[in-house]
């Protein structure tokens, strides 16, 4: 019975003279075929091709090797001719959610919220460095001592970045965000536990209702995820333009158009911005606008289609609290050289933001909405907040589990008689309340 390479590690089971065979055969393989050729070809007529004389050269070795050993090495092959190297490996397996390359020799892997080494790895920098230019080249990006920074995807959407020397002392260093195949729904999410049933039903409405949100969370907390879940709620017959680095949304709705910014050339021109495109998409008539990541200038025109019309856009930013994501966004204005007084700032941002979702990668590897809080106004120069949803953190089990509850603070939100004028009814007992005690 042969291994299945897809669910076992085959870099745990070969040996350095393994790997060292594996040099060889496919360095006789480049001199042998023309792989020019073989890019021209359908992709099963070329491992097809590529298995065939694979097994001609291994038959030709004086010692032996076991079927298993043969059949991950014609993989590895193939995997090297046609595919990104080592990272095949890393890329079949459905667990792993992050691959983080920090030398050539040293990769890491995150499952389940929490990092582990693995086996797998390049034969040196020259190697790694290949494998990450035959990425950023697919998608007409490079990366050079003159550009030693670069953002990128792959074919299945998985978000990249590249750093190589000199920015980078230990040598080329790798990041891919895993893109998910399936896509996660609402009711996934409560079975995860990373939200309450009560808070889905919430986030759904203020979606429906058009109402502009803004997920807040640090790197890894699913704010992408999350976002590409509250996007399904648009209506079908909505106009979104999507704006992003590096395109990640998977939007299902049949009138979508998706716009990706662009980096310097060579000779550092032809730069297309965030801000640009944010600022072209409002001539596209868009009913709905979703910025993949806001991080810079393109924040004060994203806050200025709000407050004009374009009710319903969502967003994400990098920040770990509610009140955090709000002083992100005035910094990013002032940073973007607006000379605007600070009150009018946060007035732009008060009358702009509806909801605030924030999420969480806690400890024990669980994403959680740890809290939805309204924009309610302004209070002076202080911008005003009501929070109606929490997680209240109460413990840890023995196996480094926290243990704790979603809850709601009671508080009715201000939206809420916006969203029934709208027909989206939302029951006050979604809010922990006892509607014979509301006074209508």
């Amino acid at each position: 019975m042969l291994l299945d390479t897809k669910t076992v590690d085959p870099f745990s089971i070969l040996t350095a003279e393994d790997m060292q065979t594996k040099q060889e055969i496919f360095g006789k393989i480049l001199t042998l075929l023309d792989l020019s050729v073989l890019e021209t070809m359908e992709n099963k007529i070329a491992k097809a091709q590529i298995t065939e004389l694979c097994c001609s050269l291994l038959d030709e070795l004086t010692r032996p090797i076991s079927l298993n050993v043969r059949q991950i090495l014609i993989k590895l092959i193939i995997d090297e001719i046609l595919g990104l190297g080592p990272l095949e490996t890393l890329l079949e397996d459905p667990t792993i959610a992050d691959i983080l390359v920090n030398r050539y020799d040293s990769i890491y892997v995150e499952r389940k919220g929490k990092l582990e080494k693995v086996a797998v790895k390049f034969y040196d920098d020259k190697h790694l460095l290949s494998i990450i230019d035959r990425i950023v080249s697919s998608v007409g990006r490079r990366v050079d001592e003159s550009s030693p920074m670069v953002d990128a995807r792959l074919k299945d959407g998985s978000r990249v970045n590249a750093i190589i020397p000199p920015l980078a002392l230990d040598g080329p260093v790798l990041s891919i965000r895993r893109f998910t195949v399936d896509k996660l729904s609402a009711e996934q999410l409560i079975d995860y536990g990373t939200m309450s049933y009560e808070m889905g039903q919430l986030i759904k409405a203020v979606v429906k209702g058009k109402l502009n949100v803004l997920i807040s969370g640090g790197t890894g907390s699913g704010k992408t995820t999350l976002l590409n879940i509250l996007s399904g709620y648009i209506p079908e017959d909505e106009r979104i333009i999507t704006i992003e680095d590096s395109a990640e949304l998977q939007l299902q709705q049949p009138h979508t158009v998706r716009l990706e910014t662009r980096p310097a050339n060579i000779e550092g021109k032809g730069e297309i911005s965030q801000r640009d495109l944010v600022k072209n998409c409002l001539r596209m008539r868009p009913d709905r606008i979703v910025i993949g990541e806001v991080r810079g200038a393109e924040a004060i025109d994203m806050l200025a289609a709000m407050n004009t019309g374009h009710e319903g856009s969502l967003t994400t930013l990098h920040a770990n609290s509610p009140r955090d994501a709000l002083g992100r966004l005035e910094n990013m204005i002032c940073m973007g050289g607006f000379d605007m007084p600070i009150h009018n700032i946060r007035a732009q941002i008060s009358s702009a933001i509806d909801v605030v979702v924030q999420l969480q990668r806690q400890e024990d590897g669980c994403r959680r909405i740890t809290s939805i809080q309204e924009v309610t106004g302004m209070e002076g120069d202080v911008i005003t907040m009501s929070e109606i949803f929490t997680f209240k953190r109460e413990d840890k089990d023995e196996q480094g589990n926290i243990i704790g509850s979603y809850q709601a603070t009671g508080v009715i939100p201000e939206f809420h008689r916006q969203l029934a004028l709208k027909g989206i009814d939302l029951p006050y007992s979604l809010f922990g309340i006892d509607e014979s005690t509301v006074n209508f």
